[in-house]
């Protein structure tokens, strides 16, 4: 297998509402890359409560969740 190939991964992660701990499949979470850091954020709802959470992505984030099947959004400035 070619070290570029997706594979879809289980990921940790944390609420930060609930303090839950959890593994979640790649299905389960979403990445919206901005044009900036700011506007880089990963996204999911927590299986404990049932909350929206949003954290920020940076880059080895980005690569790690693409990389892991992940679905991507970009997201593009219009004028």
């Amino acid at each position: 297998m070619d070290a570029r190939t997706s594979v879809a991964a289980v990921f940790k992660a944390a609420c930060p509402d609930c303090r839950g701990s959890f593994e979640l499949a790649a299905g389960a979470l979403r990445l919206a890359i901005g044009a900036s850091d700011r506007t880089t954020f990963y996204s999911f709802t927590c299986p404990d409560c049932g909350s929206a959470v949003r954290k920020p992505a940076g880059e080895r984030i980005v690569e790690l969740l693409t990389d892991g099947g992940v679905r991507t959004l970009r997201l593009h400035i219009t004028a």
